[in-house]
């Protein structure tokens, strides 16, 4: 069974990362959800959140949500695109959705993370 799960967190994981880096703005994130990344990964959205719970200790929205928002940071401090291009590419359809997420999970508008980020020094 511990075999099982781990194959299936790595496949997981492997469908997410292949999403990413994002290059452009014309590029948009094909899986956002945990069902579409059970449905690829053909077993139930419950099973995939019960092994991702048990091996990464997050579920799979809090995996995929986490992997959306460490790109959104990367796009907001090496790129100049505007807040909505960077909400598209990562699979927001409402741009007020993605600012909300972005808020409540970094404490900041994306707007002022990067401007935040502008003037840290790099390291």
């Amino acid at each position: 069974m511990k075999q099982a799960s781990t194959r299936i967190t790595l496949l997981f994981m492997q469908l997410l990362e292949r999403q990413f880096p994002i290059g452009d703005t014309g590029q948009r994130m094909q899986l956002r959800t945990a069902s579409e990344f059970a449905a690829q990964l053909d077993i139930h959205v419950n099973y995939l959140n019960k092994v991702l719970k048990d091996t990464t200790g997050k579920t799979t929205t809090e995996n995929i949500t986490e992997r959306i928002l460490q790109e959104a940071m990367l796009l907001l401090k090496n790129t100049d695109w505007n807040v909505s291009e960077i909400a598209l590419t990562l699979g927001f359809n409402e741009i007020a959705n993605f600012n909300n997420l972005f808020r409540r999970e970094i404490k900041l508008s994306p707007t002022k993370y990067r401007a935040a980020a502008a003037v840290a020094p790099r390291g």
